[in-house]
């Protein structure tokens, strides 16, 4: 292998120790990258943000401490930048033959887990110039391995910190697989401190093998001056499932590209998104299940809320492949206009290529009910605290479908916090 054209990622392979094999597997990214085009999501216009890496590829130590606002007594694992502040495995667990490591030890370590699922089954390294910038420049990460027949009863509990002190990309990725008939519970927080302009790229995989079962959960705060693409992917054999239940309450611009791939008889996916959108903000959210399996179950629902000038997009995709007899796509996306300046679209799709099946989808974007807040008004309350209770009751359905109470409660703060936020800079 020859790097004569590429100091930057002899230097950094070198820094880390990396292995061979994965070097190879950046490289081929990094000339790939170079032809593929970007990825196109309808309604989202985003090609004039900087949302490439355009960085140099370098390993920096970060001098961050650990967020106060961390508990980490109860966090199963903690990474600012690209380091690891924290790993905390139980005895149980590793008695039980769970792993979690940090990126760099699971390519020295269960390089066999990498190699079989990275990138492979998912989503391809190749399928856009994002994807594969992202492998090419991959420089902080987890893998978590729960095997066969083994169910958590605790949640995995991790914190993201982007360190947006230095103005450096932010590649991120996240491999968790299931494997066959195992349970578990995993809560993702992102988050960023830090005011430089930064570009975000994070790759979330979740391999869920036969019979089990993920409920993967997140809250995203990146920084306002963080322009972010959010990739996350499911992959689910038969009987598998995956409950989603996914927070975005960044303050920057992002692209979210989520997809559940049905490829199992009888799997099933279960996508609960929850956004909110302030400022000058966009998001754009394009959610996506595909029904390859017989007797598949695919399911989104989707509600969010803008105010100021902000801009939320939410494509909501069902495509029913082919020989999926007796599989059930149904969507659902709304959206709650707080301000006559916002821009909110909800687009329903639903492509059908078997006639055997169930489809349904809707769609609604709205402002604020004035006779609602006219009510509370009239008892008495502020407008701002009125405004909340109207947008507490329209995203209800969709923190009601989220099977984790504590999870419910942990969106709640988060949204209460956005809401006052976005109200206070009005």
């Amino acid at each position: 292998m020859d790097l004569t054209n590429y100091p930057e990622l002899a230097t950094y392979t070198k820094q880390v120790a990396e292995p061979i094999w994965f070097t190879e597997e950046r490289l081929l990214a990094l000339q790939a990258s170079e032809t593929l085009k970007m990825p196109s999501f309808q309604k989202i216009k985003y090609r004039h943000w900087p949302i490439n890496l355009t960085k140099q590829l370098a390993y920096e130590e970060s001098k961050l401490e650990v967020p106060e606002e961390i508990d980490q007594a109860k966090a199963t694992a903690v990474q600012v930048g690209q380091t690891t502040k924290l790993l905390n495995l139980s005895p149980t667990l590793k008695e039980q033959g769970v792993i979690i490591c940090d990126w760099q030890t699971a390519l020295k370590e269960h390089a066999d887990l990498i190699q079989a699922y990275f990138m492979k089954k998912a989503i391809k390294s190749t399928e856009n110039r994002l994807t594969a910038e992202h492998v090419a420049k991959l420089t902080s990460g987890l893998l978590i391995y729960v095997p066969k027949n083994v169910v958590l009863t605790e949640p995995l509990v991790t914190y993201f910190v982007q360190d947006a002190t230095t103005g450096a990309d932010y590649v991120h990725h996240v491999l968790l697989i299931a494997d066959s008939n195992s349970e578990v519970s995993y809560l993702e927080n992102m988050l960023t401190i830090g005011q430089s302009e930064s570009t975000a790229n994070i790759i979330v995989e979740v391999i869920a093998l036969d019979g089990s079962h993920v409920k993967f959960s997140s809250i995203d705060r990146l920084g306002q001056k963080t322009t972010a693409y959010l990739n996350r992917r499911g992959y689910l054999k038969r009987d598998a499932k995956i409950d989603w239940s996914l927070g975005m309450m960044s303050d920057g611009n992002i692209v979210g590209d989520y997809d559940s791939e049905l490829v199992g008889t009888g799997s099933h996916a279960e996508t609960k998104v929850i956004a909110i959108s302030t400022g000058k903000q966009v998001q754009g959210i394009d959610t996506r299940v595909t029904n390859y399996g017989k007797n598949s179950i695919g399911h989104i629902l989707q509600h969010g809320v803008i105010l100021q000038n902000s801009n939320l997009i939410f494509n909501g995709i069902g495509h029913v492949m082919k020989g999926a007899t007796g599989a059930d796509a149904q969507q659902e996306s709304r959206v709650l206009m707080l301000s006559r300046h916002a821009r909110g679209d909800a687009n329903p799709i639903l492509l059908i290529d078997d006639n055997n099946v169930t489809a349904g989808h809707a769609a609604s974007v709205g402002r604020v009910d004035e006779e609602q807040l006219y009510y509370l008004m009239s008892r008495g309350l502020p407008k701002p605290i009125a405004e909340r209770l109207v947008i507490r009751g329209f995203l209800g359905p969709v923190l009601a479908a989220i099977p984790s109470r504590a999870i419910q409660i942990e969106l709640e703060n988060m949204i209460e916090r956005k809401l006052v936020d976005g109200q206070r800079d009005e």
